[in-house]
């Protein structure tokens, strides 16, 4: 502990961990921590004054406890004499005169030992004394628990301030590329989860630690003080329980672990399942998958049962173990008493109360060297931002400001790449000039390196050979801030603050007046929009802009932009992403405010850079060609191929604006993808793919000129209206829970019995302590001798009965618990396999979503139900049992002690409540600092790029303001809290004993019995103490359950059982769509099918054809009843979908889509997944390989049909998994084939193969293909071109080309389609 490392890492040590085996650096890092005192490293000379303060008053704390002992065994003693006395006195021959007993005729009365008997014992009055020494020591507890508490917990909330302070503040000093290695994600949770964790470590939890250590060292000096030979013994003993501890501790991770492991077979199964969904759906697998999930739960079960037993054996063991120390220690101890009377009968209760106390306490210290562990943990990657000195620094203040600026700009050499993937030259050895006053255009294809050097301008980042020099300057030499306060940029995709409009234009620069800000919006036509909006300038535009269009947007950045009055002007893209109208005027408001400015404008449509003074040509990352628009046309090289590909575009019958507003919006979409980290690494490829208009291998699209790109599945537009209610399920009813575990009541009526037996064993520990005490009240040794041996051997009993009985509740409530939990995942899983397609489609239910709900919703409910059953019977038999035993021994004393009950209980729950009241209140305050982090992380390049860090410091510090104050107002609160907790049982002995003596002496109560019925209550008091904390996880569980009900509850949309809907006996498989609309469920603002109506009869082949996302495979989801269309129907021989049967209908229809899913398990039953209704022979297999052309490659495998395809097929190559695709489609026999773009991935020998196999596979069906390639569907017997979700042409091949329309433009240009 004491030794503190440090560890130290050299700036720029670790810029190249970013790459690919930075991950296994990294978890090397994490297993090197900060020393412990490190984390005190930014506490001041007063708050160590006031830790040390705080660690004293914890030391006295701890030692109020065994300093009780001494008062408790000195009052035995005084209880036990009197009880002497009073024997004596019962023989009327004896009397009591000067504190000795003398016989009657006055001679003094001798024992058979020869000893004189004291007598007068003033019990009250002494009694009177001990309760004031009781209420002394819990006057002191009160007064050190209090300040050992606050002080610590408020020094730590001052350390936390400053850490997160600096940590904020250093992060944002650090260059842009740091950002591109650290996710923001992973910095906000820096920000939030660690440096609590650290607080944790440097709070309460020290004082606590040194508190639990001093009772340690001092219950053993006691317990030395009181008898040396008794305190080895006990001491000898207490390895045993330690060892016992320790072991379990050990069997219960590994055994977890097993389990986990048995559960991530499931859970694999689960995921896979989950994921190809539609797959599952259209072969309809649900059962079978079910039942093949089911069998891999019943592994994860056993291993906890096993571990249920185990923990049962330990705790059974650790138990035994304790009463067999009890019955050991007095024994050994009234020897001692008794026969060599070296130990008073206090002494005996002091050390063995000492030894045990001190053992308790080491036991309960280690849970605080757990969050040290985690904060110095944690502390690590925070102290290392902190230490790490940025490469570009933005606060710093050195380096050069010109007097005057021209904005010549200048690229000698320069190459670079991203620290985020340093494999990939984005600059390579790139020169250029950039005339001052000049409009410099840069064209070229995406990735070749534009945008770079706009950012190397403004020095987000440094290039790696060569230099940037502005004005001859080299840009490294110049003052950042104001290198930055010379350029306005004007980004594609602009990012507003949330705040109003105005303070997002004065973000600019700061101290302008309102009048710079209104010219500012007239010269970027922004002014007559913003005057039109209710609040004017103070409109707020929401979170990141949210609330305003992309035109207003970009005019907002632009009046941003110009109210820097910049030297240079950086437009890139500034106008992609707007509709006509909106570009006509921003690109007017630009020409306006180009004048006089070096500007450097990337476009991607060339019509907005015609009039450049100069365009320079990219490619691979070097400038090719400079020259102005008319002669770089003549050259013919990049930027020619560009605008005939542009015209090309622009000359078909599609509507052209349409057309680039649709592409030029798919590229706004996929850029706001690669905002931020390490994202951005894949920024080109995504980009590559969507600017198509610039990549030379493309020739647009001519039917609508629209180019979607396939990746809207995933950009899920933020405004989706979700009903937030899933998140706060009303919490379920027990009663239903326990439903769910009615088959397993024997196991819980066993587990109860045990709990049952469990409970009662305190309180006869209180009956067989107070005998002990009443022993040593008798005057006849012999008699002694026998009832202490009588009571050890009960212990002994005692010892063994709580061995099986914890063994019995441990076991059979973990197999009532493991046998709920499968019961309960499995059924979960059935209920998620019956929901309609579109549910899936919602990113709260994504697959990870899912299969988390199944692993770890079932295993918490188990917490409402087993163990929690046993916890409850437990403590209601432990403090039933401990009122008969107080009431019927005397119940006058036990009602004086219940009035200390409630406060024992409350102190408790006052402790419990007040932490987790706190965190909360914590949580909602550090919220707000948190949106200014997150916020601040987010748009680092935007705010680099306004050099705005300094005011985002600021607001964080002033918001960091309030959890502070709150925290520590918390820390005054929390210390009186525990202060009182921790004195209320000191008051409750004093009281209780006073008058126990009070008891004693006038109404001739045994002392033995105060002590029996305090010390039933007290047990009582803890037991009840215990069932308390054990609510968290319940009300945990009860929301678990309740999540778990709502997914069995809900009603699916389409009914997927088997006895719904129609069936019928000849299928022929007529297909009909008729003015379908459809819209999908998540992306509720864009219309899918407008209207769709084709149809086809038996046998024939429909094609479609058309781009991306005109709603060709939407069409065939809908037939296939993943979806129903919003209007309209679809007509499946003449009957409307929705009244079908949905198992029946998709039995009819074989699928093979375009990138098949296989499922982890071999040939043979990736094809008999066709069939699930009856099981399929090895002969129909077979028969369908051959169709598709796969059987003679199965045999050339050395496991034939038992081969296994790996995960989702990843051992085979495109064109096999095809196969098997198609041979599963065919063994279904279905009447209606669909064929979603079947052969699009495959090179051409294997497409030649499996195009062969298809056109066996149509024979006699109804087939709908969807194909990219037209060669493949020329032979169909209807043609359907398709275009924004309506058919606009349709009939033969040879038809179509007569018409000459858009099939004959596709045909005889020869483009790919998508």
């Amino acid at each position: 502990m004491k030794k503190s490392i440090k560890f130290t890492t050299t700036p720029g040590a670790d810029d190249g961990a970013c790459n690919e085996d930075g991950d296994e650096e990294k978890n090397k890092e994490n297993t090197l921590s900060v020393g412990y005192f490190q984390l005190f490293r930014f506490a001041t000379w007063k708050d160590n004054v006031l830790m040390v303060v705080g660690s004293l008053c914890a030391l006295i704390h701890g030692a109020a406890s065994p300093l009780m002992l001494l008062v408790y065994g000195m009052m035995t003693d005084t209880f036990v004499a009197y009880e002497l006395e009073v024997q004596e006195l019962k023989d009327p021959n004896k009397e009591c005169n000067n504190n000795t007993i003398y016989w009657k005729n006055g001679s003094i009365y001798e024992t058979p030992e020869n000893r004189t008997v004291y007598c007068g014992v003033n019990i009250e009055g002494q009694m009177t004394k001990f309760a004031y020494y009781y209420v002394g020591i819990g006057l002191a507890v009160l007064f050190v628990s209090y300040f050992q508490i606050t002080l610590w917990v408020s020094v730590a909330a001052r350390q936390i301030q400053r850490i997160r302070k600096t940590y904020f503040r250093k992060v944002m000093q650090m260059e842009i590329g740091w950002f591109d290695c650290n996710s923001v994600g992973e910095l906000n949770t820096r920000i939030s989860d660690d440096i609590n964790k650290i607080n944790s470590a440097i709070a309460d939890q020290v004082s606590i630690f040194i508190e639990r250590l001093s009772t340690f060292v001092f219950g053993f000096m006691v317990g030395f003080m009181g008898g040396w030979k008794l305190t080895l013994v006990v001491i000898a003993v207490s390895p045993l329980i330690g060892m016992a501890a320790g072991l379990m501790a050990m069997a219960v991770a590994r055994l977890t672990g097993q389990e986990l492991r048995a559960y991530a077979k499931a859970g694999a199964v689960a995921d896979e399942v989950l994921s190809s969904i539609r797959t599952v759906a259209a072969f309809s697998g649900e059962e079978k998958e079910a039942e093949r999930y089911d069998k891999n739960l019943v592994e994860a079960q056993n291993w906890g049962v096993k571990k249920g037993m185990i923990i049962g054996v330990f705790q059974g063991y650790l138990w035994c173990i304790i009463f067999l120390c009890y019955a050991l220690a007095f024994w050994y101890g009234s020897k001692l008493v008794i026969d060599t009377k070296e130990l008073s009968p206090g002494g005996l209760i002091q050390v063995f109360f000492g030894v045990l106390m001190a053992a308790v306490n080491l036991g309960q210290a280690s849970p605080c060297l757990e969050a040290f562990a985690s904060g110095r943990a944690a502390a690590k990657a925070i102290f290392d931002t902190i230490d790490r000195e940025p490469e570009i620094n933005c606060f710093s203040e050195d380096g050069h400001k010109l007097d005057k600026v021209k904005g010549d700009i200048e690229f000698h050499n320069v190459t670079f790449y991203y620290p985020s993937r340093p494999e990939v030259k984005i600059l390579n050895d790139l020169s250029m000039q950039i005339k001052a006053g000049d409009t410099t255009a840069f064209v070229g294809p995406s990735g070749s390196g534009k945008s770079t050097t706009v950012q190397l301008i403004q020095r987000f980042y440094d290039p790696k050979e060569g230099m940037v020099t502005l004005d001859g300057h080299d840009i490294r030499s110049l003052n950042i801030q104001w290198l930055r306060s010379l350029i306005g940029i004007v980004e594609q995709e602009p990012v507003l603050f949330s705040t109003t409009i105005a303070e997002n234009i004065r973000y600019g620069r700061p101290g302008v007046t309102m009048e710079d800000i209104i010219q500012a919006t007239k010269e970027a036509n922004a002014y007559n929009f913003i005057m039109d909006l209710p609040q004017k300038f103070d409109t707020l535009v929401g979170e990141s802009g949210g609330q305003m269009s992309g035109g207003q947007k970009q005019r907002i950045a632009i009046a941003r932009a110009l109210i820097r009055n910049p030297r240079i002007l950086l437009l890139d893209m500034a106008t992609s992403a707007l509709d006509n109208e909106s570009e006509a005027v921003v690109q007017e408001a630009l020409d306006k405010v180009r004048m006089g400015r070096t500007t450097i404008s990337i476009a991607h449509r060339l019509s907005t850079i015609r009039n450049a003074d100069v365009i320079i040509g990219f490619e691979h990352g070097q400038a090719v060609e400079k020259g102005t628009h008319s002669e770089l046309l003549e050259r013919q090289g990049v930027y020619f191929t560009l605008v005939t590909l542009q015209n090309q575009g622009t000359s078909n019958t599609a509507n052209v604006a349409d057309s680039e507003a649709v592409e030029e919006d798919f590229d706004l979409r996929v850029r706001s993808f690669s905002r931020g980290s390490c994202k951005s690494s894949k920024r080109s490829s995504v980009r590559l793919r969507s600017q198509s208009t610039l990549s030379n291998d493309f020739v647009p699209d001519a039917i609508s000129g629209s180019l979607k790109v396939h990746l809207d599945e995933d950009i899920t537009p933020e405004n989706i209206c979700e009903d937030d209610a899933d998140e706060h399920a009303e919490p379920a009813p027990v009663v239903r829970i326990l439903k769910y575990n009615q088959p397993e009541w024997p196991y819980m009526l066993l587990g109860s019995l045990g709990a049952a037996i469990n409970g009662s064993v305190n309180p006869i520990y209180a009956v067989l302590f107070s005998q002990i005490l009443g022993t040593f009240g008798i005057r006849d040794v012999n008699e002694q001798r026998e009832q202490i041996d009588g009571i050890c051997i009960l212990f002994c009993i005692v010892a063994v009965i709580s061995f099986f009985s914890q063994f019995l509740q441990g076991y059979a409530f973990a197999m009532s618990g493991e046998l709920l939990t499968r019961r309960l995942r499995k059924v979960g899983f059935q209920a998620m396999l019956k929901q309609e397609i579109g549910w899936f489609d919602d990113p709260r239910n994504s697959p990870g979503a899912l299969t988390t709900r199944l692993a770890s919703d079932a295993s918490m409910v188990q917490g409402a139900t087993g163990s929690q059953i046993g916890m409850i019977v437990n403590s209601l038999t432990s403090i039933g049992a401990s009122f008969i035993i107080a009431f019927y021994f005397s119940w006058k004393l036990t009602l004086v002690i219940m009035c200390f009950l409630p406060l024992i209980g409350l102190s408790g729950v006052l402790q419990a409540k007040m932490l987790s009241g706190f965190a909360n209140e914590d949580k909602n305050a550090m919220e707000e600092a948190g949106q200014v982090s997150s916020e601040a992380l987010g748009n680092i390049r935007t705010i680099a790029g306004l050099a705005k860090e300094s005011s985002f410091v600021e607001s964080y510090e002033q918001k960091l303001e309030r959890p502070y104050k709150s925290a520590k107002k918390k820390a005054h609160v929390y210390g009186l809290c525990f202060g009182f907790a921790q004195c209320v049982i000191f008051m409750a002995y004093a009281a209780s004993f006073r008058y126990g003596g009070y008891l004693v002496s006038s109404e001739g109560l045994q002392y033995m019995l105060v002590f029996r019925v305090i010390a039933a209550i007290v047990v009582s008091g803890t037991a009840l103490g215990k069932a308390s904390s054990f609510t968290p996880d319940y009300a945990k569980a009860k929301t678990a359950a309740a999540q778990f009900f709502k997914l069995m509850d809900r009603i699916p949309k389409i009914d997927m059982s088997h006895t719904a809907g129609e069936k019928w006996e000849k299928f022929r498989g007529e297909v009909e769509f008729r003015n379908c609309k459809f819209t999908y469920p998540t992306r509720p603002d864009i219309q899918v099918l407008k209207g769709l109506v084709v149809s086809v009869k038996p046998g024939q082949t429909l094609a479609f054809v058309g781009s991306s996302g005109c709603g060709k495979s939407t069409s065939v989801q809908l037939l296939e009843r993943f979806y129903d269309p919003d209007e309209g129907q679809v007509l499946i021989d003449g009957h409307p979908s929705y009244t079908v049967n949905v198992p029946f209908l998709r039995s009819q229809i074989g699928i093979v889509s375009q990138e098949p899913v296989l499922f982890d398990c071999s040939i043979a039953e990736n094809i008999q997944y066709g069939v699930n209704m009856h099981s399929v022979s090895m002969e129909e297999i077979i028969e369908a390989a051959k169709k598709a052309y796969l059987h003679d490659f199965v045999m050339t495998l050395p496991d034939k049909y038992e081969t296994q395809v790996g995960a989702q097929g990843s051992q085979l190559s495109r064109g096999q998994k095809q196969r098997i695709a198609i041979a599963r489609a065919i063994v279904r026999n279905p009447k209606i084939l669909l064929l979603d773009e079947a052969t699009s991935a495959l090179d051409t020998e294997s497409e030649k193969t499996v195009q062969s196999a298809l056109d066996e596979a149509r024979k006699g069906r109804t087939c709908i293909v969807i194909a990219h390639r037209l060669s493949t569907i020329q032979t169909a017997d209807i043609i359907a071109v398709m275009s924004h979700g309506v058919v606009i042409e349709q009939g033969t091949h040879d038809k179509l080309m007569a018409t000459r329309g858009a099939y004959y433009k596709l045909v005889t240009t020869g483009a790919p389609i998508s």
